[in-house]
């Protein structure tokens, strides 16, 4: 599979909303307890010489906006080699709950776009971009339903975002839909957003894979 991405010495960042976070400001300070807790825990495992630095900075109830209003404190600010971005849920959740939507897809991927090129034009940091997800096949027209039918247009701007800024891309809503072929969805969750700790072993599964781990 080739030499495991990060290197001795680097600084990674993760960012994004609840899923990120995961108690990361509180009681599971400061990875959280979540998949950011599991990348970082096997990458030690495996590669107990490397000196890495990892920071989460996810926050609870983030959209992509919120990202942009604390890109520079957050991330430009530690220089990092990596930054890891989990966000769109609470933008698909936000656009669903107004009208007009505050939030559509057109807006997200500006903001999307503009903490990348930041990225690019400020940092030598690669990026990892991670699709926003929902655990349900609900096809009723129902919210959980509502939110899968717009959900794919959020996706398509990440993996326009992977493409125009070369990112490592981590499709997790498609791992997720295809989990649930097998088992139910509460399985992994007890509602579609967030995921018990086997959801998160998953979504941090895909992303040593895609790490060369």
């Amino acid at each position: 599979m080739g030499d495991f991405v990060f290197k001795n010495g680097e600084k990674v960042v993760f960012i994004g909303d609840s899923i990120t976070d995961c108690g990361r400001r509180y009681e599971f300070a400061p990875f959280g307890n979540g998949y950011v807790k599991m990348v970082i825990d096997l990458i030690t495992a495996k590669y107990p010489d490397r000196k890495i630095t990892f920071y989460n900075k996810g926050i609870g109830g983030n959209t992509v906006e919120d990202l942009f209003n604390r890109w520079y404190d957050d991330v430009l600010a530690l220089n990092p080699d990596w930054v890891s971005v989990k966000i769109g849920i609470n933008d698909v959740h936000r656009s669903l709950s107004t009208n007009p939507p505050v939030l559509p897809p057109d807006k997200f991927r500006k903001f999307y776009s503009d903490i990348l090129s930041q990225t690019k034009a400020k940092t030598k940091a690669k990026l990892i971009l991670i699709e926003p997800f929902y655990i349900s096949n609900d096809n009723s027209d129902s919210w959980r339903g509502r939110v899968l039918k717009i959900l794919p247009h959020y996706i398509k701007v990440v993996h326009e975002m992977s493409k125009i800024y070369k990112t490592i891309l981590v499709p997790i809503h498609s791992v997720f839909q295809n989990h649930l072929k097998y088992k139910p969805a509460d399985y992994f969750a007890p509602e579609p957003v967030h995921p018990y700790s086997n959801g998160h072993l998953i979504i941090a599964y895909e992303i040593l894979k895609r790490l060369k781990w």
